[in-house]
C-alpha cells in the first residue's frame, strides 16, 4: 500500500478517542471561570470592586498567555508525552483552584488564578494538537469538537452556582475543582497520541518579524484579534449584564442570571461544530465573516432588550453565545494553510500570544465603561467594534489570490 494510501486510511478508534478527549477537557476547564461565576459573593464577603474581581478572570488570562508561551518556547509536548502532561496540568490546575474555597484574600486568590491559567495552557494547546494525530480527513471537525469541549467545560462554574439561589459560593469551587480532578485521571488513563504525529510547532522569537510580515497572515490574525476583543469580555461580563438586567426587571434571582449564564456560553458548543461545517462549505473567510457580523450585532443590539421580554433578551444572549464562538477554530486552521512551514509554530504561538493579551485589556476596559455609563445596559456595544474590524479583515483576505488555499479552495 502507498504512503498515500495509508495516509488517507482513518484510524481506528479516532471518533471514542475523541469523545473521551472531549469529556476531559470540558472537566478540566470546568475551572476556568469558576471565579467569575462567584464573583457577586466574593465582591461582598472580601469587599471587592467591580475592577478588583475583573483581575480574578484576568489572572487566568495572564498565566495561560505565560504558560502557552513557556509551553511553546521549551516544547514540551514533544518533550513530554501529551497525555501525561495534559493531566499533570489539569492536577494542578485542580489544587490551584480548589485554593480558593480556603479564602486566600484578594491577592491570594489573584496568584491562584494565575496559577490555574498558566496550568491549564498545559491542556489546550496539546489538546488540540493530540486529537490532530488522529485525524488527517475530519480534522476540522474534530478540532471543533475540542473548541466546543473548551466551551462547555468554561460554563460549568455557571450551572453549578445556578442550581440554588442558595448555593454556597465555596460548593462551587470544590465542585469545578472535583470535576477539574477527574478530568485528569481520564487524560491519564485513558487518553493517548494517534497513528499520525503531528510536526513540531516551535515558537522562535526570531521569526515574529517575518510573521508581521505576511501580509495573509496579518488579515487572518486582524479578524483574530477582532474576535477575542468580544469573546472573552462577554464570556467574563454577561454574568453582571444579566444580573443587572434581571435586577432591574424585578425578577432578579441571582441563579436565573447564572443560568441564562451557562445557557449562554455552552450554547457555544453548536456554534464550534457549526463553524467547522459550514467553513468546509463555504470557506474559512465567509464563515468566519458571516459569524462575525451576527455576535456584533448581537453585541449592538443586547442593551435593547435590557428591559425584556425575558425570552428576547434570552434569545439574544443565546444567538451570541453561539455566534461568538462559532469562528475560534478556523482562524488557527487558516495559519496552518497560509503560513510557511517554517515558521508555522511561532505563527500560531504569536496569534494565541496576542490574541489572549488583547483580552486582559477588554476584561478589565469593560467595569470602568460600565462605571462611565451608569450601569450594564450599554457596555456591551463597545464589543462591536471587534467583530466589525475582524470581519472586515477577512472579507480582505477573501479577495486576495492566495485565499484559494483557504479550506480546499473555498476560501
Amino acid at each position: 500500500m502507498s504512503t498515500a494510501t495509508t495516509l488517507e486510511t482513518p484510524a481506528e478508534g479516532r471518533w471514542s478517542m475523541l469523545a473521551l478527549l472531549c469529556f476531559a477537557v470540558v472537566l478540566s476547564f470546568s475551572c476556568w471561570f469558576s471565579a467569575n461565576a462567584i464573583a457577586p459573593e466574593l465582591k461582598r464577603a472580601w469587599s471587592l470592586s467591580e475592577n478588583a474581581a475583573a483581575w480574578l478572570t484576568n489572572g487566568v488570562q495572564i498565566g495561560f498567555v505565560i504558560g502557552a508561551l513557556a509551553a511553546s518556547l521549551f516544547n514540551l509536548p514533544d518533550l513530554i508525552r501529551m497525555n501525561r502532561l495534559m493531566a499533570a496540568s489539569a492536577l494542578l490546575a485542580a489544587l490551584s483552584n480548589a485554593a480558593l474555597a480556603l479564602e486566600p484574600g484578594p491577592a491570594g486568590a489573584i496568584l491562584c488564578r494565575m496559577v490555574t491559567g498558566f496550568a491549564l495552557a498545559g491542556v489546550y494547546p496539546p489538546a488540540l494538537k493530540l486529537v490532530s494525530t488522529w485525524f488527517i480527513s475530519g480534522r476540522g471537525l474534530a478540532l471543533a469538537g475540542v473548541i466546543g469541549a473548551i466551551t462547555a467545560g468554561s460554563s460549568l462554574p455557571h450551572l453549578f452556582r445556578g442550581m440554588s439561589s442558595a448555593v454556597d459560593w465555596h460548593n462551587v469551587v470544590l465542585l469545578s475543582s472535583s470535576a477539574t480532578l477527574v478530568g485528569a485521571v481520564v487524560l491519564l488513563l485513558f487518553t493517548r497520541e494517534g497513528p499520525y504525529p503531528f510536526g513540531k510547532a516551535l515558537f522562535d522569537p526570531r521569526q515574529i518579524g517575518r510573521v508581521l510580515k505576511d501580509r495573509n497572515l496579518l488579515l487572518v490574525n486582524g479578524g483574530y484579534l477582532g474576535h477575542m476583543w468580544e469573546l472573552y469580555a462577554m464570556w467574563a461580563w454577561l454574568l453582571a449584564y444579566l444580573t443587572a438586567a434581571l435586577d432591574k426587571g424585578g425578577t432578579g434571582i441571582s441563579s436565573e442570571a447564572s443560568l441564562l449564564t451557562f445557557i449562554a456560553v455552552a450554547s457555544g458548543v453548536f456554534g464550534c461544530f457549526a463553524g467547522g461545517v459550514l467553513s468546509d462549505r463555504f470557506g474559512r473567510t465567509a464563515t468566519t465573516a458571516g459569524l462575525m457580523i451576527v455576535s456584533g450585532l448581537c453585541a449592538l443590539t443586547i442593551g435593547f432588550v435590557f428591559d425584556g421580554p425575558f425570552w428576547l433578551l434570552a434569545l439574544v444572549v443565546i444567538v451570541w453565545g453561539i455566534s461568538i464562538i462559532g469562528d475560534s477554530a478556523q482562524f488557527s486552521a487558516a495559519v496552518t494553510e497560509l503560513a510557511d512551514r517554517n515558521y508555522i509554530g511561532t505563527a500560531l504561538s504569536l496569534q494565541m500570544g496576542m490574541g489572549f493579551a488583547l483580552t486582559i485589556f477588554m476584561i478589565w476596559l469593560m467595569p470602568h465603561l460600565a462605571a462611565i455609563l451608569g450601569g450594564w445596559r450599554w457596555t456591551f456595544v463597545l464589543l462591536a467594534v471587534g467583530p466589525i474590524f475582524g470581519a472586515a479583515s477577512m472579507l480582505i483576505l477573501r479577495s486576495r489570490p492566495e485565499a484559494v488555499r483557504l479550506a480546499g479552495g473555498r476560501r
